[in-house]
């Protein structure tokens, strides 16, 4: 019966699941490498799109600009990115990775999502379809409509991700 008291209980660890292995992931992460899932997708960022602004990372990376701004300030702290004005417009900042982050990037171990991309797209259209229309009802249900959920997604399947 699909109302039955089981279903929610089932529907809650599974969701207690899910949390707690993008939990993991994180401490995984910054364990084997010393950096955040954020400052992987901003180093992963300026990676692809070589000397960039900030707005173009935000956007990149579904980030505020402040927030990028705040990550950029670490990992400059830290050697692997530094700020270079451009040729063109001297009033112009972009970020560029250094040797040090472009090393940093071949320690960083797959995200937890890359694996989930795989698997979605292994899936049939229509099973996609359900799939995103109860995560949509889900994240309704929780009032996390509206929350921010950068820090762990980045669009590009990992076969399409420039390493």
């Amino acid at each position: 019966m699909p109302d039955s008291p089981q279903h929610l209980h089932d529907v809650l660890v599974h969701l207690r699941r899910i949390i707690r292995a993008t939990d993991l992931q994180s401490k995984r992460v910054v364990k084997a490498c010393g950096l955040t899932i954020p400052q992987i997708m901003v180093l992963r960022s300026i990676e692809e799109l070589g000397d960039v602004t900030v707005r173009k990372i935000s956007d990149s990376v579904s980030l505020s600009q402040a927030t990028v701004t705040t990550i950029l300030n670490r990992l400059e702290d830290r050697k692997y990115v530094e700020r270079v004005r451009g040729q063109k417009d001297k009033r112009i900042v972009n970020a560029r990775l250094t040797s040090v982050g472009m090393e940093i990037l071949k320690t960083t171990p797959p995200l937890l999502h890359e694996k989930f991309i795989d698997e979605f797209d292994s899936l049939e259209g229509w099973e996609q379809t359900q799939v995103l229309s109860s995560l949509q009802r889900i994240a309704m249900m929780m009032d996390a409509e509206n929350i921010d959920a950068a820090p762990m997604l980045v669009i590009n399947s990992p076969s399409t991700t420039v390493a």
